[in-house]
């Protein structure tokens, strides 16, 4: 069969799909009112344009040819049901049967088939929503020894639509026992899960031809590396309002995962972080406005949607019903109150405190600085004010400020810095170290260019002893400067291995390169253009910076990091560059690490972050979850009681009183025990004093 006619047959026949399917279930208000998609004109000529930019300028200068088209079709049925829970098997077979074309679609063919195949997964979404409130008419059996399979991401693809069905059955089940655990009536359930579904439905239907082209050409993107993507006109639009801060919001990045709106990101400066509570990987199940505002849930909304709820004006106190990233499944949810502000630049900056260690009959003091984003005030810089604000010049003002107390050691605290200015990560590096390089940069072309400390006249701010505090979500400048303390033997790592993004990404205003008969624009894309090096020439991508001791995390490095994601860009390795490292640091480092061991044993605070992970890993682990509302009430209460038990152990071994409910801890009862741990292996290496007093000129220069 030729081609053309092959995929007019293909057309016809999902045509034919949906019509049966939409005769077999009965019609609706929100089929009624849906508008069928296609491809426009201008989606063809930014798929070419992106097709050219991705084989000429992206880092792997990766084909588009059939291979590639392969995958793509994989990431692209992963995006529209990552879950198993809509599509057929059948119907997956006929998304094959263009696996080996959509590298001809996106180079020059028209975008027709894509919007084929999204119609089919649009119409069976369409089926379930519809099935699931079928399932609303009576009250569900809360008795059943069945159990809900929540994950069934690895599961085979359902075979029938009578296995499907079973599978939302015990969804809508599942749902309704979710509430229900809540004190709600059935009429309450009803209400909600009806809101909820045709909710759904009506979002649905307003996915309009630039989503979907998006939705593709964004599996395309993923395909290449986890951090190449395509925004269109009206996603690029809400980018830049997040880049001006021109917005009062939460200061979190959002992102939609299966129903749920999740918190990827806490911004540096915003009220999230400055609450403390919103943690990534938090999910958003409901929002509401004020103090007395009733919650509205929000399972199955459209991501935009659920940013105009949380976004309001300033001061205005918005609510946030969650589910704790690390909850058990069933748990019940969270609400987090906030108070809408912009990101504020000053809140965003180095932070200093002094922590207190006591040995050998006296306190020791370990200054903290606490470096939340690498960042430098470019404007002010431009207009040639002197004073502009810079992750640098804070942290040498705060080091003198520290050592005018009288600190014995120094901590780093680097953990849930995401990164920012590549020249803020090698000029703070050169507050540590003498001069000479810190980075290095390999381009598309294969091109290795050298970042050096940026005043190697100045003296070090800081020579004494050092440790970097650091975890899964210490990322790009973070590593850099991380990596560099390490390659030095100029301090010590401590923490967990890091996220491990060593790419460097350009970003690309396609209304520059096309030009448009509307006003409807071209979009933005964001490509991967380079790579960085440690000096030894060990990448810090997808391994990250291993710590010189790791302490135990809450945050599930099987869940966050580049190594999770398939498209991740491999490891490698480039020429070492000379540079002046210090004394090695491994005899040090064993002699850290075994006191830092035997001193965790009898720390009640420590015991207690150890139990807290080994019961979050447990909860992680599983998939699914009893329909049995009696079991559920077990379970819930179950884990209360470990959980007071465990808060209670530590209060007792810290002679301190105990508390009756979980709800009578203040934030300031529960210590930083990772921070602790630091300032201790810091006072540690004070007693060692084995980290030279000028690293650059006891160095040895290495090839």
């Amino acid at each position: 069969m030729r081609k053309t006619e092959k995929r007019r047959f293909q057309a016809l026949a999902a045509a034919a799909l949906t019509l049966l399917t939409l005769q077999a279930y009965g019609s609706t208000t929100a089929v009624e009112e849906n508008t069928f998609l296609f491809p426009e004109p201008r989606h063809e000529k930014i798929g070419e344009l992106i097709t050219q930019f991705i084989q000429k300028s992206h880092y792997m200068h990766i084909a588009v040819d059939d291979e590639l088209s392969s995958r793509v079709l994989d990431v692209f049925i992963e995006s529209l049901d990552r879950n198993r829970i809509y599509l057929l098997a059948s119907d997956v077979e006929y998304f094959n049967t263009y696996r080996y074309e959509l590298d001809d679609i996106v180079k020059s063919k028209p975008m027709d088939p894509v919007f084929q195949l999204f119609e089919v997964y649009q119409t069976r979404v369409r089926e379930r929503l519809q099935f699931a409130l079928s399932q609303l008419d009576t009250e569900p059996d809360y008795q059943t020894q069945n159990e809900y399979q929540f994950d069934r991401s690895e599961s085979p693809w359902a075979s029938s639509h009578a296995e499907l069905n079973e599978i939302w059955r015990r969804r809508v089940v599942n749902d309704a026992l979710n509430l229900a655990l809540e004190d709600e009536p059935w009429e309450k359930i009803q209400q909600v899960l009806t809101s909820r579904y045709t909710g759904f439905l009506k979002r649905l239907d307003q996915v309009n031809n630039d989503d979907v082209f998006e939705r593709f050409m964004n599996s395309f993107a993923h395909t290449l590396d986890p951090h190449s993507s395509y925004l269109s006109p009206r996603n690029s639009e809400e980018y830049r309002i997040q880049m001006s801060l021109s917005y009062f919001g939460i200061g979190a990045s959002l992102q939609t995962e299966d129903d749920f709106v999740k918190i990827v990101g806490i911004i540096p400066g915003g009220p999230a972080a400055i609450d403390g509570k919103l943690q990534p990987n938090d999910r958003i199940t409901g929002v509401a406005q004020g103090l007395e505002g009733e919650v509205e849930d929000v399972i199955g909304w459209r991501l935009d949607d659920v940013v105009d709820l949380i976004r309001g004006p300033a001061d205005s106190i918005v609510r946030l019903e969650i589910i704790p990233a690390n909850a058990p499944p069933g748990s019940p949810k969270k609400i987090i109150n906030l108070t809408r502000d912009q990101v504020k630049l000053e809140e965003q900056a180095a932070k200093s405190e002094i922590v207190k260690i006591p040995r050998d009959g006296r306190d020791w003091s370990i200054g903290v600085i606490d470096v939340p984003s690498f960042y430098r005030d470019y404007r002010a810089l431009s207009n040639g004010d002197k004073n502009y604000t810079s992750t640098t010049k804070d942290v040498k003002r705060l080091i003198a400020e520290l050592e005018k107390e009288g600190i014995d050691g120094l901590v780093i605290d680097l953990r849930g810095n995401g990164g920012g200015h590549l020249t803020e990560a090698t000029a703070l590096s050169g507050l540590f170290i003498d001069n000479g390089p810190v980075v290095q940069l390999r381009n598309a072309n294969g091109r290795i260019s050298r970042l050096d400390d940026p005043d190697p006249v100045a003296r070090v701010a800081y020579n004494g002893p050092l440790a970097v505090l650091v975890d899964r979500f210490s990322a790009s400048a973070s590593e850099i400067f991380a990596a560099a303390i390490q390659d030095y033997a100029r301090g010590v790592i401590v923490g967990q291995q890091t996220f491990g993004k060593g790419t460097v990404q350009n970003l690309y205003s396609l209304d520059q390169y096309l030009r448009s008969d509307d006003d409807k624009g071209f979009g933005q894309l964001t490509l991967t253009i380079g790579k960085y090096y440690r000096v030894t020439g060990e990448s810090t991508q997808h391994r990250g910076v291993n710590p010189d001791i790791a302490l135990p995390s809450g945050i599930d490095a099987g869940l966050v990091g580049e190594s999770v994601r398939d498209s991740a860009l491999p490891w490698d390795t480039v020429q070492t560059t000379r540079f002046r490292a210090g004394k090695p640091l491994d005899s040090t480092i064993q002699s850290l690490t075994a006191s830092y061991t035997e001193r965790s044993k009898d720390d009640p605070n420590f015991q207690y972050q150890v139990d807290t992970i080994r019961a979050a890993e447990k909860a992680r682990a599983q998939k699914t979850i009893s329909l049995n509302i009696d079991t559920r009430r077990a379970v819930r209460q179950d884990d209360l009681e470990h959980r007071l038990k465990r808060e209670n152990d530590r209060r007792m071994a810290l002679n301190l009183d105990p508390v009756e409910s979980l709800d009578d801890i203040e934030a300031d009862d529960l210590p930083d025990v990772l921070l602790d741990q630091a300032a201790r292996i810091v006072m540690d290496l004070v007693t060692l004093r084995q980290i030279p007093g000028k690293p650059a000129q006891t160095a040895q220069v290495r090839p």
